[in-house]
């Protein structure tokens, strides 16, 4: 099934030449030039991959991100003027799951949104289903429970829970968790994994508070002691 790709930016002069490079790897691509216009496009296109810049009029890429908090396996881009670490960390935290700051070559942001997607397409791992205390992960369906209630996740933490809660009791330091699951160093460093992890606690409530626990000065493990 043929890949879907939706631009946004407010420049033609950049939107257009993207989608027509990635029209050429044989790709079906959308354009749009304003937020409001992406948000409403990513919901009835279905994107497999978003390509959002950040600064554009009626609403911003982050606002976007915001707002698509719900999506499935709908992954993002990020492109951004700003070279500050600060509005990248931001993007992270609202739910991208890769940057670019302008200018970039057209080449890297190919190579990235196909990385993006093995990534996204990678099989089910075993076991189907992976359990921790209240917390329950159907990996085929990358579907998370808590109790009996969905959790809407993005897919990096979504990844992110699967590998921990995969390994209880062992203890992943943020460097190796931004190799297995970003796949490359951002620039953002560990800081990355902190906003993650920050994000999965605030999503599960106490259970993900008491359940993703701190190793201080290592990294992060998923303990079911204490329950």
């Amino acid at each position: 099934m043929t890949k879907r790709i939706l631009v946004a930016d407010d420049e033609p002069g950049i939107a257009d030449p993207i989608s027509y490079a990635f029209r050429r790897e044989g790709y079906e691509v959308e354009t749009v030039y304003n937020g409001e216009d992406a948000l409403n496009r990513a919901i009835g296109f279905r994107p497999d991959v978003m390509v959002l810049d950040v600064m554009m009029p009626k609403m911003s890429g982050y606002e976007v991100c915001r707002k698509l908090e719900d999506r499935a396996d709908m992954g993002i881009i990020l492109l951004t003027v700003k070279n500050d670490i600060i509005d990248k960390i931001v993007g992270l935290e609202m739910g991208a799951d890769d940057y670019m700051t302008k200018p970039f070559d057209l080449r890297e942001l190919i190579a990235r949104v196909k990385a993006l997607l093995r990534r996204l397409d990678k099989p089910p791992a075993e076991p189907e289903k992976l359990a921790l205390g209240p917390i329950t992960i159907q990996i085929a369906s990358r579907t998370v429970l808590l109790n009996d209630d969905t959790i809407d996740l993005t897919p990096k933490e979504f990844d992110l829970l699967a590998l921990l809660l995969s390994n209880p009791e062992r203890v992943y330091t943020r460097d190796e968790l931004l190799d297995l699951i970003w796949g490359f160093d951002f620039a953002a460093g560990t800081r990355t994994v902190d906003i993650h992890i920050q994000r999965l606690r605030k999503k599960l409530g106490k259970p993900g508070s008491r359940l993703l626990q701190t190793v201080f000065g290592v990294g992060y493990k998923a303990s079911g002691a204490g329950e």
